[in-house]
């Protein structure tokens, strides 16, 4: 018997409200993943720019140079490459040869992380900026500025997009009755 369209997996054009949704969120994250990747890989290449916005420890270990900063980054790529790989196995027919049940897990897992990191960070970034939280230590304002307004909003953004794609694909899944309201199959 042959394929019908709701068997080829999550389509903008079958999809509704939430699902539509989630699809564009979906490639929106991966958009902001592989954005952010090619920043980890420019780094881990030997750029140098935009090094001093991060700041901290994480700037003279990027100045100093050598194999591990060098790992470090690539690492950090590979991990950014596989968010975005995550976001788009949420709507790429190819997602379907991982389990709906690890999609799901995974994707809600990772976005949790995203924003609560991104989301924490920036928040206490922006109370030290504004002067409401004193550090102890000294700060770095520019570097500080930048993580609130860029490199950790970058990460929330990007959990936020997930999120969203998270529950379209969930939304589409329970509607062609592939999940249960309260269990992931």
């Amino acid at each position: 018997m042959g394929r019908t369209a709701a068997d080829n997996g999550p389509s903008t054009s079958a999809a509704s409200g939430w699902s539509a949704v989630g699809t564009g969120t979906a490639y929106a994250a991966a958009i902001v993943a592989f954005a952010y990747a090619l920043m980890s890989l420019y780094w881990a290449l030997g750029g140098h720019a935009l090094v001093s916005t991060i700041g901290g420890y994480v700037e003279q270990f990027a100045r100093r140079g050598g194999v591990l900063p060098v790992l470090v980054a690539l690492a950090a790529t590979l991990a950014k490459v596989a968010g975005g790989l995550l976001a788009l196995a949420l709507v790429r027919p190819w997602g379907r040869a991982v389990p709906r049940r690890w999609l799901l897990t995974g994707s809600a897992g990772a976005s949790v992380l995203l924003v609560g990191y991104g989301g924490v960070n920036v928040l206490l970034g922006a109370l030290v900026l504004s002067g409401v939280i004193h550090p102890a230590g000294s700060v770095d304002r520019m570097a500080l500025r930048w993580h609130v307004a860029v490199w950790d909003l970058w990460f929330l953004v990007w959990g936020i997009l997930l999120a969203l794609a998270t529950v379209g694909y969930w939304r589409l899944l329970r509607a062609r009755g592939k999940v249960r309201a309260d269990r992931a199959e």
